[in-house]
């Protein structure tokens, strides 16, 4: 599109909004549960607002996703913000049931239409400027950081505000209390604090974010596209190997994750003796957690990079994360630093696993969906990995404790990571580039790794050595095409003119990925207008003027 922002510019307005809206979640983590119950919130009360929470999310996750891809991302995300900033108004100023349950209501519907769009439009931009071959993993990855890093601050900051309220600055905590009636708690000031981040959020959203003209979304016409764009994809997670692998290692995480929660709490709380001290210790994991994450997120380009390909630094992290889960599970049956030790180990090497494995997914799922989809199908992994960790929280909380629960949850991450062993298979009609593991895109969108360069003009590339350039032609090795008949072309390609006929070339490079898409002579529209040259004592061939010496052998005319 005519003023697309550079690869760089848009990563750096990716990882700003990434930051900004995950910032608010961070801030709210440390007392969330602590603010309710002084509301007047039992636990089981507690436990059903956030399963209103929870339920909205999964009711609209994919119909928000389908939403983006057919009226845009930008107007989605600001949605989220909005929704968010006065789930979070609400959140510290309610004081009635029904008031919270809106508060949840509008967060969980702020988080379903955040799954996807930011990302989408990143992914969109960047393809829009350097073509469907273009390099995400890095910006997936700076993304990620992002995200991490906002949690890991927001957590700090969050639980240290209400502190200093309530100790050193009592003073202003209690003002803040009398002047509002008990409506404002020190426990509400993070909350405030993320509903003003939020609204920087959509400020920024709504005026960094450019997106391409759409046409006008009519009611009919997102009532009809919504769905038909859910169905596309989850249609594609069932026929398409990859993104197939892509969802079940997205539950598999889930699954990890979910127990971590549901078990390193208790587990925080037995090491320390009681309950305060270890939702203490539980808060500085949750912070230790979110940093390892990040810089498992900083490192997934190098991890590409270093085991050859996406796919297998999908298993190298996963692999690390199994490993980590095996020996929070095994710690438990002794006592003593070595322990300790092993379990802290452990404990990042599951968050950075987590961190590393996610950039590369995305990336390969990119590759394989075009921007019509695109938000739907990162809508499609993010329910996967909910219902996922839905069911393990379950199945965790009736097993008995010990060991066997971590165990348990660390085979089904090895079973994750193992799906990535082989390579994916690629969809109909798809040749893998030479080298790479077969990771490439549907035929919209040229394979995940470097594209090749543009051919120069009148020099040709074939898709494998010595092949024919015209799509459909049986392959003829160099050198043994009987001499050119000047009507020869003309009869070949349909030409009126043998003069404006294609060149009939041969050449021992590969077809770059760019050309899969060619018209029916297989060359890209600056190469078929190139004239043909003349070569000294030959005829016109469009071959460059040296070629190495090949070996000739029996001719064989290629058809039609």
């Amino acid at each position: 599109m005519t003023g697309a922002l550079t690869p760089r510019s848009a990563r750096r307005r990716f990882t700003a909004v990434n930051f900004l809206f995950w910032l608010p979640v961070g801030l709210c983590l440390p007392s969330q549960v602590l603010l309710l119950g002084e509301r007047g919130m039992g636990l089981a009360a507690i436990a059903g607002l956030f399963a209103v929470h929870s339920l909205t999310v999964a009711a609209l996750e994919l119909p928000t996703g389908g939403l983006s891809d057919v009226i845009g991302r930008r107007t989605v995300l600001a949605a989220a913000g909005v929704f968010n900033l006065t789930a979070l108004t609400l959140l510290a100023l309610g004081t009635t049931v029904w008031a919270l349950t809106l508060a949840m209501v509008l967060m969980g519907s702020g988080r379903a239409l955040s799954s996807g769009p930011a990302e989408a439009w990143y992914v969109d931009t960047v393809q829009a400027h350097s073509g469907p071959g273009a390099e995400l993993r890095t910006g997936l990855a700076r993304g990620n950081t992002a995200c991490a890093t906002a949690l890991a601050l927001g957590t700090l900051i969050g639980g240290g505000l209400p502190w200093l309220l309530q100790g050193p600055a009592s003073g202003l905590g209690s003002g803040l209390d009398a002047a509002t009636g008990g409506a404002l708690l020190p426990l509400s000031v993070p909350a405030l604090l993320g509903a003003a981040v939020g609204l920087v959020f959509v400020t920024y959203v709504l005026t960094a974010l450019r997106e391409p003209p759409r046409l006008p979304a009519t009611l009919r016409g997102v009532l009809h596209g919504v769905p038909a764009t859910v169905l596309g994809g989850l249609r594609l997670g069932a026929r398409d190997g990859l993104v197939r692998r892509v969802l079940l290692t997205a539950a598999a995480a889930g699954t990890a994750l979910a127990a971590i929660e549901l078990l390193a709490p208790g587990r925080a709380a037995a090491l320390t003796g009681a309950a305060e001290s270890g939702a203490l210790l539980f808060a500085a994991l949750a912070c230790a957690g979110f940093l390892c994450t990040a810089l498992g997120s900083h490192w997934a380009p190098s991890a590409a990079r270093l085991t050859g390909s996406g796919e297998r630094a999908v298993l190298v992290s996963l692999a690390l994360s199994a490993t980590g889960l095996t020996l929070l599970g095994a710690t438990l049956l002794w006592n003593g630093t070595t322990a300790l030790v092993l379990a802290a180990v452990g404990y990042a090497l599951v968050y950075f696993g987590l961190g590393s494995a996610g950039p590369n997914e995305n990336d390969l799922l990119h590759h394989r969906v075009d921007s019509a989809g695109r938000a739907t199908a990162l809508s499609v992994k993010s329910l996967a990995l909910q219902l996922a960790a839905a069911l393990a929280g379950l199945v965790a909380g009736v097993l008995p404790a010990g060991p066997l629960p971590w165990l348990l949850v660390a085979g089904v991450l090895l079973v994750g990571a193992g799906l990535w062993i082989r390579p994916a298979p690629l969809p109909t009609g798809e040749v893998a580039p030479a080298g790479m593991a077969p990771a490439g895109p549907l035929a919209s969108a040229a394979p995940a790794g470097p594209v090749a360069p543009a051919p120069a003009p009148a020099a040709v590339a074939v898709a494998t050595a010595g092949s024919p350039v015209r799509a459909g032609s049986p392959p003829v090795r160099p050198g043994t095409e009987s001499p050119a008949d000047p009507a020869e072309p003309a009869a070949r390609t349909g030409a009126a003119d043998p003069a404006e006929a294609p060149p009939i070339v041969t050449a021992s490079a590969r077809l770059p990925s760019v050309l899969a898409g060619a018209p029916s002579t297989g060359l890209p529209e600056e190469l078929r207008r190139e004239p043909p040259r003349e070569l000294p004592g030959g005829s016109a061939t469009g071959l460059p003027e040296v070629l190495p010496p090949e070996t000739p052998g029996p001719a064989r005319r290629p058809s039609g």
